[in-house]
């Protein structure tokens, strides 16, 4: 059978997801009375909550007697290590572009990774039913990055579909009233412009891991593209690890993909996508290789880590109330379990202690991994993210990242004056129809607690956008803390309304009546830069003398409601995070609130202005 081999990138939220969900319904891969739902691809809750992709998924589809395999990638940028590795398991792309949005910050990195690695794009404007949208000028954006990132001449002259992945609709011409219904134009470009893969069936086999995942009956799977000649169950092959190193394994399992399924096989040709197991100890960027013909292929590159956190044992006096798992064993073999799949994630133990140090790619990296074990029933305590800190040349660095912003014009001034405190140095700034877009270069420090002060700053109507840019000299200033004080609970006990309704006069409440709280539980956040110690479980006193006001009833502001998300942005680093299924609670290091007290005026007599983040390294 001909195959075609393609990934699907784009910045995130342009619709790629969507974009497989059509071309999966409409290739006659699933029967007539199949329910079909809405972005199938993501299989993950938390991809469906919050509308992305967290890991690449593989699916397969026919058409015209050819397999498509298509490779579904994230868009976000702390996934993005997984695109640059995807390039070497296909031979085209199909760049997806919002008509209305253009190209982003996104769009340009996964563009890169295709021309580095001579992946032919195929561009696809998506979305061109949005009002206001702009087919037209979106392809010029295109054209205009293509020659930015100087592609060769002969890729200046791409292919453009048009369609509307949401309504299952495209068509060759900008025009939306050209649309019609199904992917054929999509499927039949990618038949015309999409090489067959390059591959030799009778040569010795490589076949080179890009992408990892795990089941706890195989154990780990490698997946990636067969280089040469073919795989057969039971077929015992050569691993060539990364350190030179050899070791022989058996093929338990083999696997190729065809719509929402991994099917189960016992050949697979070159030039397909597959997963195999066998053989725990497989990386991504080995090569299998036939028994005595020891012949690699290129190494592919694995993004290091950026941020790290410390995760710990819950040590709250609310620990085991709500999760089934809390024990630092059950803790580092969940971890361990997590580090099987994801390349990017590190973590390693703090000698004596219950806490480790995990590392990722950035705050979705590891508050998506956070997210995932709370569900799964673990209780944990997280710190602040901090940046990770590389000594080049003598020089200790941090990373920096390009960020893009499109706010409203009433907004920019106070967005300027906040970003400038963060050591961001601005690169452009264009305005048009009342809405303005900046550029900047920014310390990834920078941005740690930043969104959430963005989104409040802009009332909700900004956009953020942000990727990794490079590793620079560290920008000697304190950025990323907090410069505001919290309420700080003194007692324990449940909050109520009485004792609640004296404190809110002091700042902005995260808690509501009746929430179980504990001395050094953060319960609101104060008006000053300076913790303030409060009593919100006291009772209102019983006497025998009647109240005028006896049933006046107390009315309470609504509480600040804050997700993981925003808990991790807003704790210094003297706080931590309590994660359990039931509950997500901020809290400080030091609970005792006269032990607090006087870590705090030690720290002051010692004049200690500093940034806790490079002071731990």
């Amino acid at each position: 059978m001909k195959m075609r081999n393609i990934a699907i990138i784009a910045h995130v939220d342009h619709g790629k997801t969507t974009l497989v969900n059509a071309l999966l319904a409409k290739s006659g891969t699933f029967r007539s009375n199949e329910q079909i739902s809405d972005r199938m691809m993501d299989s993950n809750p938390i991809e469906h909550e919050r509308g992305i992709t967290i890991l690449a998924k593989t699916t397969a589809i026919t058409y015209k007697d050819t397999k498509i395999n298509i490779v579904d990638t994230p868009g976000h940028a702390d996934f993005g290590g997984e695109v640059e590795r995807i390039m070497h398991m296909v031979d085209g792309c199909l760049l997806l572009v919002d008509a209305f949005e253009g190209t982003m910050p996104q769009t340009r990195f996964v563009l890169k990774n295709a021309l580095e690695a001579h992946i032919k794009p195929i561009v696809v404007v998506n979305k061109v039913d949005r009002p206001n949208a702009d087919p037209q000028k979106a392809v010029d954006e295109v054209l205009d990055l293509f020659i930015q990132l100087g592609a060769p001449d002969d890729l200046l002259d791409f292919p453009v579909v048009y369609t509307s992945a949401l309504n299952m609709t495209s068509s060759y011409d900008p025009d939306p009233a050209s649309q019609k219904e199904g992917m054929d134009p999509v499927f039949d470009t990618i038949l015309k412009e999409i090489p067959e893969p390059k591959c030799d069936p009778e040569g010795p086999l490589q076949f080179q891991p890009a992408l990892l995942d795990y089941n706890e009956f195989v154990g780990r799977i490698g997946i990636g593209t067969i280089r040469s000649g073919s795989l057969s169950l039971g077929d015992t092959v050569t691993d060539m690890k990364l350190d030179g190193t050899t070791k022989d394994f058996k093929i338990m399992k083999l696997f190729t993909f065809q719509g929402l399924r991994r099917i189960e096989v016992p050949h697979v040709e070159c030039g397909d996508i597959c997963a195999i197991a066998g053989f725990p100890e497989l990386n991504v960027g080995e090569t299998i290789v036939t028994p005595g013909h020891l012949n690699a292929l290129p190494k592919l590159r694995v993004d290091e880590p950026t941020l790290q956190m410390e995760f710990g044992t819950n040590s709250s006096p609310l620990r085991g109330q709500s999760g089934k798992f809390v024990t630092a064993r059950v803790i580092e073999d969940r971890l361990y379990q997590e580090i099987q799949r994801d390349v990017s994630l590190r973590y390693r133990r703090i000698p004596n202690s219950e806490t480790w140090i995990v590392s990722g790619r950035g705050e979705l990296h590891l508050s998506v991994l956070i997210e995932t074990m709370r569900r799964e029933g673990y209780e944990l305590e997280v710190s602040k993210p901090r940046v990770i800190l590389k000594e080049i040349d003598g020089v200790k660095c941090e990373p920096y990242e390009d960020l893009q912003i499109d706010v409203p014009d009433e907004y920019v001034g106070d967005i300027m004056d906040t970003l400038g405190q963060r050591g961001a140095q601005m690169v452009d700034m264009t305005s048009n129809n009342g809405e303005t877009r900046l550029t900047y270069v920014i310390p990834s420090r920078g941005l740690l607690g930043f969104v959430n002060n963005f989104l409040t700053l802009t009332k909700g109507y900004g956009i953020i956008n942000h990727t990794f840019r490079e590793y620079r000299p560290v920008y000697n200033h304190v950025v990323g803390e907090r410069t505001i004080g919290v309420l700080v609970s003194v007692d324990k006990g449940p909050a109520t309304p009485y004792s609640i309704e004296k404190v809110e006069d002091h700042g902005t409440m995260f808690i509501l009546p009746g929430t179980i709280c504990y001395e050094g539980m953060i319960v609101g956040e104060h008006r000053y830069p300076v913790d303030l110690a409060v009593n919100v479980t006291a009772m209102k006193p019983q006497t025998n003398v009647r109240s005028s006001n006896k049933d006046q009833t107390v009315v309470l502001k609504s509480p600040r409601k804050m997700t993981l998300e925003a808990c991790l942005d807003y704790i210094n680093s003297d706080e931590l995070v309590e994660v359990t299924p039931d509950a997500i609670r901020m809290r400080k290091r030091i609970l005792s609130t006269p032990d607090r007290k006087k870590f705090d005026a030690k720290k002051k007599d010692a004049g200690a202005d500093f940034n806790q983040e490079i002071s731990n390294y």
